[in-house]
């Protein structure tokens, strides 16, 4: 909670400015406009905000909970771990439609004019609501990735290869920081992530519905639909809940996986009574949002396949020659795993145009998240039972305790690549749906790359592809600096402290702490302006047409480059646990050290550069879209100078 307050005042000071500069710049469009855009930014920052301190306080009670209830059995810690991922999962999507929902009323009441005209005005003032989310969600997912990353690469490269201790081993000084990481990171990060998506893609269907469908009926419809998709989304994924069931020598892999298949098949049959009652039995719509699910679904399971199972076991034999071979054969694992994600992605975003236009791409990103609630719990469920792991190891609660807190570890991991998986697919679905809202607002009918401007379009496309590779650059050489001194120290306390190697003397874990809380709120900073500030300034060099091909590059590299980084972390990880079950020699092992390097490799992949992306594709689009009036106003004054 310490590091989530020094952090949560970093972004409160950052958000503040960002809301004057709104206030200022959107004073083209009027005062009321400018001045409601600012207070949606500042209550979409707070409720994000909200949503990741409600799930840290509650994965901290759970850690030491399931700790607790694995003394008793498999089944009673499984029924403490998840449960505490729920809260975090339900609270994310409950809170992010009810303030939305809130916010809209609030300004289309306040807004002159027809119902038709009320909810234009109202989508284009609450657009600063999703840039709220997505600013504070990034400066989330980077800081906090960023510390645990730090933590967790100090702790295993001086822990486990160097000294030949356990991992969570309470000798090790950054074991503290890193179980905190793990919250940090993995719970507030993540919701944060999945919350600012979620407010994404219902922005993005309310503002394409407001502004391109072609009666006032069919608007007010649409939005009343965009709405209605994720109050059943909430039903489907608390439904769900209740099939995650496990025995004493049941999967919990499997039973976090049959929740989170119910919930889609309950989201699948509730839509289609919902579009049936609305539109009668012209279903286009709901095979516009089907679509999305059904990406989801198959996205989350490609990430499960590349992480787990014979991949993961093959990944593990490419260790019993070294760390060398090790990153070969994950790199190139990972390769592969980006082709049937982004074909799936590409079908998907084919039939729900074909059903529904532009709307339709808006409702495939809604159905793919509109069981983020479950896809949440499951996500949540990971740190909760990794951390167990780690008290039940420094509190010497036995063999038999750690093996349970392990084997609810594992099932965490892997079902943690499905999260990702549906985070990052859904990242490029609502970044799209987001684009279109943005050529719609900037009245841009079509993109000419043979016009007589048509060279700049083509500049800013390879000027965006390179943006996801920068911010990776940045973020994981971030994750380098930060670890380098959690390094430097766990070394000087194994050197300088007597008796810390035998367990007779105590690790300064506060050093660590310390450390790695200063490297994130540091490090934190530049990726989080640059993200802003990169389609602004662009835009306003380039022109509309020009940052609306920045956009797409971005898009068209980072979700790819997402989804690779995401899979090679798991992989490796999970190779390494498979290892550390007694396979090819076990722990200690050559091999087994060889996949810990593997590991540490991927672990900024997968827990920081990665989820960041999917924010930042998003976050450039929503302040395209909501900076779009000033940035056109400012191209036009600069062009009348030269």
């Amino acid at each position: 909670m310490a590091f989530l307050k020094r952090e949560y005042k970093a972004i409160g000071a950052f958000a503040m400015i960002v809301a004057i500069l709104l206030a200022i710049g959107l004073k083209e469009r009027g005062w009321h406009y400018s001045i409601f855009t600012a207070i949606s930014y500042l209550v979409g920052a707070a409720c994000s905000l909200t949503a990741g301190y409600v799930g840290l306080s509650i994965s901290t009670r759970a850690n030491t909970r399931t700790a607790q209830a694995a003394t008793k059995g498999f089944n009673q810690a499984m029924s403490v771990a998840f449960p505490g991922g729920a809260v975090m999962g339900l609270t994310v999507v409950g809170l992010g439609l009810f303030a939305f929902s809130l916010v809209f009323l609030i300004l289309g009441y306040l807004t002159p004019g027809s119902t038709v005209e009320k909810m234009g005005e109202a989508a284009g003032i609450i657009a600063g609501f999703s840039m709220g989310a997505s600013s504070v969600a990034l400066f989330a997912r980077v800081g906090g990735g960023i510390y645990t990353k730090a933590a967790d690469v100090g702790a295993d490269l001086v822990g486990k290869v160097e000294a030949g201790i356990p991992e969570d081993d309470p000798r090790n000084p950054a074991t503290i920081a890193d179980n905190v990481g793990d919250n940090v990171g993995d719970v507030a990060g993540m919701g944060a992530d999945l919350y600012e998506s979620y407010i994404g893609s219902i922005l993005s269907g309310v503002i394409i519905a407001s502004l391109t469908l072609g009666t006032p009926e069919l608007k007010i419809k649409g939005v009343i639909l965009s709405f209605l998709l994720y109050a059943i989304g909430i039903i489907a994924s608390i439904l769900g809940v209740f099939f995650v069931r496990t025995g004493e020598k049941a999967n919990p892999g499997r039973a976090l996986n049959n929740g989170t298949v119910s919930s889609a098949v309950i989201y699948s049959i509730g839509s289609f009574v919902l579009v049936l009652v609305m539109f009668g039995w012209d279903l286009s719509y709901f095979f516009a949002s089907f679509s999305g699910i059904v990406a989801g679904m198959v996205i989350g399971f490609t990430a499960y396949y590349y992480t787990s199972g014979k991949s993961v076991e093959n990944l593990a034999k490419a260790s019993t020659t070294g760390s060398a071979t090790t990153i070969i054969y994950g790199f190139a694992l990972s390769c592969k795993s980006t082709v049937l994600p982004l074909v799936v992605i590409g079908i998907a975003i084919l039939i729900s145009y074909k059903f529904g236009g532009f709307f339709g791409i808006a409702l495939s990103a809604i159905g793919m998240l509109a069981t983020t609630g479950m896809v949440v719990a499951v996500d949540a469920y990971g740190p909760i039972a990794d951390n167990s792991g780690g008290i039940a190891e420094m509190a010497h609660m036995g063999k038999d305790i750690r093996k349970i807190t392990d084997s609810l570890d594992a099932a965490g991991n892997t079902t943690a690549a499905i999260a990702k998986g549906f985070a990052i697919g859904s990242a490029a679905l609502t970044a799209l749906a987001l684009f279109l809202s943005y050529t719609q607002v900037m009245n841009l009918s079509a993109i000419d790359i043979m016009s007589a401007g048509g060279y700049k379009i083509v500049a800013g496309v390879f000027i965006g592809a390179i943006i996801p590779y920068f911010f990776a650059g940045v973020t994981m050489m971030a994750v380098g600096r930060a670890a380098f001194n959690v390094v430097e120290e766990v070394r000087r306390q194994f050197r300088e402290i007597k008796g810390l190697m035998e367990g007779t003397a105590r690790a300064e874990y506060a050093r660590c702490v310390d450390i790695t809380t200063a490297g994130a709120l540091k490090e934190m900073i530049v990726p989080g302006i640059a993200a802003v500030a990169i389609p602004i300034v662009l835009g306003c060099l380039l022109g509309p047409e020009a940052l609306a091909g920045v956009l797409l590059g971005a898009l068209a590299t980072g979700v790819p480059l997402a989804i690779q980084m995401a899979n090679a972390g798991g992989a490796w990880d999970n190779a390494k646990k498979w290892i550390e079950e007694g396979n090819l020699g076990g722990k200690g092992s050559d091999t087994h050290k060889a996949a810990v390097v593997g590991d540490t490799v991927g672990d900024p992949f997968k827990d920081t550069s990665a989820p960041s992306m999917n924010i930042l594709l998003k976050l450039m689009t929503v302040v395209s879209l909501v900076f779009g009036p000033m940035i056109l106003f400012i191209h036009k004054w600069l062009a009348s100078l030269f």
